[in-house]
């Protein structure tokens, strides 16, 4: 029982996310933008989940998929300069994993980015120490090419859009999704 609760809060958010909203018109997943999500859940993440990745965490360190292999892991694509839907969505795991009950252990959190031209190890590690994230979150980066790897074996989509008009000058959507591995 204590496990299953654990694990049930993460589950509950993720089923909120898939709430009302337009059905796809391409048949692709779910994109998260600062306006809201483009299209629902009907059509999301299906068949294997996860798989190889090779990433540098906030430290500057390595990590594979083998490094939380046998391990309760939550993993979010996002990215540091995300208005929104990113601080939202830890927001909400960090809340989560603060009401579990004394002696319960959260599962790791991983953070991988999908704008690898500013998330850098550095950036990264500034934003997991927001005080409303989950504790210990680890925030990974790597080249453009390592982070679409890591989103195909999740599944995950993401994109840049260019905002010239923003001093950000573009922005990321991008699935909205936390996956619960072990």
């Amino acid at each position: 029982m204590r496990t299953s609760f654990a694990f049930a809060l993460p589950a509950l958010f993720l089923l909120a996310a898939c709430g009302a909203s337009e059905a796809p018109a391409s048949g692709g997943s779910s994109i998260a933008t600062s306006g809201g999500m483009k299209s629902g859940c009907a059509s999301r993440a299906y068949g294997e989940i996860g798989g190889p990745i090779s990433l540098t965490d906030h430290t500057g360190a390595r990590v594979t998929e083998e490094t939380y292999k046998g391990k309760p892991t939550v993993v979010y694509f996002g990215f540091t300069y995300c208005p929104d839907v990113c601080p939202a969505a830890l927001s909400t795991l960090g809340a989560a994993y603060r009401r579990l009950p004394e002696g319960e252990t959260a599962p790791q959190t991983l953070l991988i980015s999908v704008d690898p031209e500013r998330d850098t190890p550095e950036a990264l590690a500034t934003y997991v120490t927001t005080p409303a994230f989950p504790p210990g979150l680890v925030g990974l980066t790597g080249s453009a090419e390592e982070i679409r790897a890591a989103a195909d074996h999740f599944k995950a989509d993401y994109a840049r859009i260019e905002q010239p008009e923003s001093l950000a000058e573009y922005t990321m959507d991008h699935t909205n999704l936390i996956y619960v591995m072990d």
